[in-house]
């Protein structure tokens, strides 16, 4: 492990040593991208299948509130020096496969919810004590609106599981689903992982995420009467 370094400004970044201003701008590229091409794929056409008013003024607000992320994150991109473009799905970073999901109905909406929403949770508690303070306190700051995201999901998932049909619907969807998000962690020997462990960016290992959102998405499952299929754990 290399001497912990604390930086508290994005002025500050710039005599951070090289290996260091690149991983957390990794950090920023993706999670820009991924809430923007996540809120673009899911949250907005999402609103279009919600039910009533109530679900399409929540679902409204999961949308503006993704969009947000990835404002939050450019801007904060941009301060480091970051071209916009490579804060853009298509222009710069492939968004994650997670999102190759072609949403199709409200109950796979509300499995999204559930389970993806859970493991953004997971990513964003990693950068709470990130020693970046620009990005632990972005991740301060969008923590709660993940947390009414992930309740989002539990709350719906209450509803529809009232009926037999609901129930089934929605154990469809997260079958369907469910097989997307391990990989969502990266992979067990990931560089940029022991990169971002090594100046204390992130917390975890990739595979010490993945174990602890596998353990909670499937309380969260039983919660409910559900149940996870089966995955591949990633390599």
């Amino acid at each position: 492990m290399s001497e912990p370094i604390v930086v508290k400004t994005v002025e500050e970044l710039k005599a951070a040593p090289e290996e260091y201003r690149e991983a957390v701008a990794k950090l920023v590229i993706s999670h820009a991208v991924n809430e923007l091409y996540g809120a673009q794929v899911f949250d907005e056409p999402a609103i279009a299948y919600a039910p009533t008013p109530y679900a399409k003024w929540l679902t409204c607000r999961v949308a503006m509130e993704e969009y947000g992320h990835h404002v939050r994150f450019k801007q904060l991109g941009v301060q480091m020096g970051i071209p916009e473009g490579r804060m853009i799905p298509g222009t710069g970073k492939r968004p994650l496969s997670i999102f190759e999901f072609p949403l199709k109905t409200w109950e796979e909406f509300v499995a999204i919810k559930l389970l993806a929403d859970l493991a953004e949770i997971l990513q964003v508690e990693d950068l709470l004590h990130c020693t970046f303070h620009p990005l632990r306190n972005l991740a301060r700051a969008t923590m709660p609106e993940e947390r009414f995201h992930a309740q989002f999901g539990e709350d719906f998932t209450a509803e529809l599981i009232k009926t037999p049909e609901g129930k089934a619907t929605l154990q469809a969807a997260i079958d369907e689903y469910f097989p997307y998000l391990p990989s969502f962690f990266g992979g067990s020997k990931s560089k940029n992982n022991e990169v971002f462990r090594k100046w204390n960016i992130k917390q975890r290992t990739n595979d010490e995420m993945r174990a602890d959102f596998m353990k909670r998405a499937t309380e969260v499952a039983a919660k409910y009467d559900l149940t996870l299929p089966e995955v591949k754990q990633a390599a």
